[in-house]
């Protein structure tokens, strides 16, 4: 399979790279902002399988050009089967100290680059292609709400609305959309958002379901924001 991740640095996005690079037969680009955190997965990744294809690549979905991405992208893999949209951002301040430049950051960040990467990988995608954006509890309609994070939660929950427009208009081509609303998993953004708290899920597993969700789950479910949730948060 071709994989493009994105937000690949760090987390459950680190840990579903890991998990794609398991299979050798799998070709996966890893892309994030940190070079040295790509270079640090592409040396774990050949540590647990030598004979794995990881391709980083330093890009930033906002601000760089995807002039330069997308023909590389074409180069060494062709077609794309999965893309995971899984870079993001998360500020944590309350509602009357959110400024609304803070709240551009949030939408610019967990859906305007997002849209901008499907918009522009859409030539390399087809029939049985699996886009899979990483959304989040604190988006999803009728969960619990937390204090300080009206500004990233509104964010995602436009991401969500994102995935359900995209795989209605999408549908004639093949390409299946979806979102996983995840609950908490033990990462940085996770300390950022709940600082203390102690999810039961650790990064690696929530990466492995992430992995093999974006591997099947486009023969059963299309256009759907499906809650990923064991606490709350």
């Amino acid at each position: 399979m071709n994989i493009v991740l994105t937000g690949a640095s760090s987390g459950i996005g680190f840990e579903a790279a890991l998990e794609f690079t398991l299979n050798s037969e799998n070709k996966v680009v890893c892309i994030a902002r940190s070079s040295d955190k790509l270079r640090k997965l592409l040396e774990i990744a050949k540590g647990i399988n030598p004979d794995c294809t990881l391709l980083p690549v330093e890009f930033d979905i906002i601000n760089d050009d995807y002039a330069a991405l997308v023909p590389f992208l074409k180069e060494r893999l062709g077609k794309i089967d999965i893309l995971i949209n899984n870079a993001g951002a998360l500020i944590n301040k309350p509602f009357m100290e959110t400024s609304p430049a803070d709240l551009y950051e949030m939408f610019e960040s967990n859906v305007v680059g997002h849209f901008s990467m499907i918009q522009n990988l859409m030539p390399l995608m087809g029939e049985g292609t699996h886009i899979v954006n990483i959304g989040s509890m604190g988006g999803f309609q009728g969960s619990v709400k937390f204090p300080g994070l009206a500004a990233y939660s509104s964010s995602k929950a436009a991401l969500h609305t994102l995935t359900e427009c995209l795989a209605f208009e999408l549908a004639e081509t093949g390409i299946k959309v979806n979102c996983l609303a995840l609950g908490s998993a033990q990462t940085e953004m996770l300390e950022q958002a709940f600082p203390g708290y102690q999810s039961p899920v650790m990064a690696f597993e929530m990466g492995k379901y992430v992995a093999d969700f974006a591997k099947t789950g486009h023969k059963f479910f299309n256009g759907k924001v499906l809650p990923v949730a064991v606490t709350t948060p």
